[in-house]
């Protein structure tokens, strides 16, 4: 029993002293841990204060930097502005002089003028007395000399304007004279070489019309049948067609006649229809027109079409390529106008080539511009005006409507484009061969040609000449200079203008001679 007691002691000293050596152990152990942190700890303590010591020592380095840059810009700053101050001084010390001179300057003047002021009114006196001396003495050399002279001051004012009128128009017509010369020489050559070359370059045919047509007939017995029963087959064409039908003595033709062409060559076509058919009574009267009247848009529609092809242009509304097509049936002075438009707008076309402009804006215009003569017999005023609206309401260019509006001066021309259109227009017109006049008309313009030109004060004699496209005008030597007779030129033209409607244009040319006259006895 002692034995296992004493073991047991044993055993349980050795446990204790191992307990008690490995609590030393890891004592000893966490001693060194906490060392070491303790050390590691210190040194980063240490990093860290250098560190922050350094990053102390930048930013005060940058600080003083900042500071030093902004002293600098400071000083820069208050340097410039004491520059300008110092510049701002020097002109107001400079203002302040020229002021106090200007000053000096000004009491100067003050007192030079109060001087010149009484100088003045003392000269003003004597002039009074001596204008007064003066006229007292005109007076008296007036009296004088209208007792010489034998008229008044009145009369003696009137002659001496007259001549010096007389005189004014004899200089300005030498001017305009002198001016005429210079420029004709150039503008005469260019313009005749275009409007040579723009007629060398185009040749059109050309077809005359009337306001009537005549249908033949295969025999007289046709006539009756046209007429019908008691004229009903005559009364449904003419109601048909609007159109007069003229049936008389003429052998084997019959008359229609009408101012609207297309009508009247509706009529013409339904009634060659109705010979050809056999066939004529008043329901087959009016189903013929209104067929020949589908088949005749249908040409006019082709005919528009064919205009625009030959002058190759494009995008032109189909509305205003039927009434083109129409104008194929309208005559002016027996032009055909379908024929003259297609012609100015070559011409329109060649003579802007040769300026340098545009000339297929050039050949459209040429082309529409007497659009409004196919519509024109339907609406109130000229047809450069209509045709003018129908272009804007079919979204023509701007320049292409005033050069339509413009074409017969009803408007000032503002383009060159509006200035070639009435060129080729006149020139397309005046073309010989291009349109012919009734006598009467024709007569009656060569009397109304001579009358004007022989109003004039100072004209001798008048002759209409070259189918009145020219008149000769002989003036009295005695009465009217070589000067006045540039402007007597000029007057005669404008009263033409003014009261005259002719195709092309008029040349008036005044005649002035001197004879010397002897007899050998």
């Amino acid at each position: 029993m002692p034995d296992i007691i004493i073991v047991a002691s044993v055993g349980l000293a050795s446990f204790l002293i191992g307990f008690i050596i490995s609590h030393v152990i890891l004592v000893r152990r966490s001693s060194s841990k906490f060392n070491r942190a303790k050390e590691d700890a210190g040194r980063i303590i240490n990093e860290a204060e250098k560190q922050a010591d350094l990053s102390r020592r930048a930013a005060e380095v940058d600080a003083k930097e900042v500071i030093e840059r902004r002293r600098r810009e400071l000083e820069d700053e208050i340097r410039e502005k004491q520059d300008s101050l110092h510049k701002q001084e020097k002109r107001l010390n400079h203002r302040e002089e020229s002021l106090e001179k200007r000053a000096d300057l000004i009491d100067r003047q003050e007192s030079e003028h109060k001087r010149r002021d009484k100088e003045i009114q003392k000269r003003e006196q004597q002039a009074r007395d001596l204008q007064s001396k003066f006229q007292q003495s005109l007076n008296e050399a007036q009296q004088q000399l209208e007792q010489v002279a034998g008229m008044t001051t009145e009369e003696a004012k009137k002659q001496l304007l007259e001549s010096m009128v007389e005189e004014a128009r004899h200089e300005s017509a030498k001017q305009i004279r002198i001016i005429e010369e210079e420029t004709k020489q150039e503008a005469d050559k260019r313009s005749k070489k275009i409007l040579a070359t723009a007629i060398q370059r185009f040749a059109g045919d050309y077809v005359s019309e009337a306001t009537v047509s005549v249908v033949h007939l295969p025999s007289e017995d046709m006539k009756g049948r046209i007429i019908g029963r008691e004229g009903r087959n005559i009364r449904a064409l003419e109601a048909a067609t609007g159109m007069d039908l003229i049936i008389d003595d003429t052998p084997e033709c019959v008359i229609i006649s009408g101012f609207n062409p297309i009508r009247r060559e509706v009529a013409k076509l339904s009634l060659e229809k109705l010979i050809a058919d056999g066939r004529i009574h008043p329901a087959r009267i009016e189903e013929i027109v209104a067929k020949t009247s589908e088949e005749l848009e249908v040409v006019i529609k082709e005919a528009g079409e064919q205009a625009t092809f030959e002058l190759g242009i494009h995008g032109i509304h189909h509305e205003l390529v039927r009434y083109l097509g129409r104008l194929k049936y309208r005559t002016s002075y027996s032009q055909n106008q379908l024929q003259h438009s297609i012609e100015a707008g070559f011409l329109c076309g060649i003579m802007a080539s040769e300026l340098g402009f545009d000339p297929r804006q050039a050949k459209r215009a040429g082309l529409l511009h007497d659009i409004g003569k196919s519509i024109d017999h339907e609406i109130e005023g000229s047809h450069a005006a209509i045709g003018a609206d129908l272009l804007r309401k079919y979204n023509e260019s701007p320049k292409i409507e005033h050069a339509v509006r413009a074409h017969h001066e009803e408007i000032r021309p503002e383009t060159i484009l509006a200035v070639l259109v009435q060129a080729a227009d006149a020139l397309s017109g005046a073309r010989p061969g291009a349109r012919r006049e009734m006598l009467e008309s024709y007569v009656k313009r060569l009397e109304d040609l001579e009358k004007i030109s022989r109003s004039f004060k100072g004209v001798e004699k008048a002759f209409a000449i070259q189918a009145g496209r020219e008149v000769r005008v002989i003036v009295e030597n005695t009465k009217i200079t070589d000067d006045a007779a540039l402007l007597l030129s000029k007057d005669i033209a404008l009263k033409i203008e003014t009261e005259l409607t002719y195709p092309g244009q008029i040349k008036v040319t005044v005649i002035r001679e001197t004879r010397a006259v002897e007899y050998a006895k």
